[in-house]
């Protein structure tokens, strides 16, 4: 097992994220279309450097984690949401989403958050079982919430306390 450097996201990340985010899109993670040149910018007015977490392994970006606040209400400011976990096809299996999963999860610790949260694509196997390992359980699921190439896919929400 490869032990990845975690480390906060910078200005500079950004085109290498964006990258990391096209090679790796797939459906079953993503409801959003395969993204097309012209690319849109990875870092946006609701997203920036301060939300992401980044793995590195001998010197590589081979992965990133995104936190935010799951709404704007001040009564739910004790949660933040895991709202994209992407590793590289060549560092999966190697402990980079687990390792940036714990680093995630001190963060929100960091913040004073009380939960974290998650939605994850119902087919997304993989992804459901390493949360599963890292203590996130299963709070809902919405039945069929996506039309995904041609097949209906389930949205399950996961939680943990901190």
């Amino acid at each position: 097992m490869v032990v990845p450097r975690i480390r906060h996201a910078t200005l500079d990340d950004e085109e290498t994220l964006g990258r990391l985010d096209r090679v790796t899109w797939s459906p079953l993670h993503s409801v959003q279309p395969r993204p097309r040149p012209p690319y849109e910018p990875f870092y946006n007015e609701r997203f920036g450097p301060r939300d992401h977490l980044v793995a590195e392994v001998g010197g590589a970006v081979v992965g990133y984690v995104r936190l935010a606040y799951p709404t704007p209400l001040a009564c739910n400011s004790h949660v933040r949401q895991i709202q994209g976990l992407v590793v590289a096809e060549e560092a999966r299996g190697a402990g980079v989403g687990r390792a940036l999963l714990r680093a995630v999860r001190e963060e929100a610790r960091r913040q004073g958050a009380r939960r974290l949260t998650l939605r994850v694509l119902g087919h997304n196997a993989p992804a459901r079982k390493l949360y599963e390992t890292e203590g996130f359980l299963v709070e809902g699921v919405l039945p069929g919430e996506f039309l995904l190439e041609g097949a209906y896919v389930d949205d399950v929400l996961m939680g943990c306390s901190l």
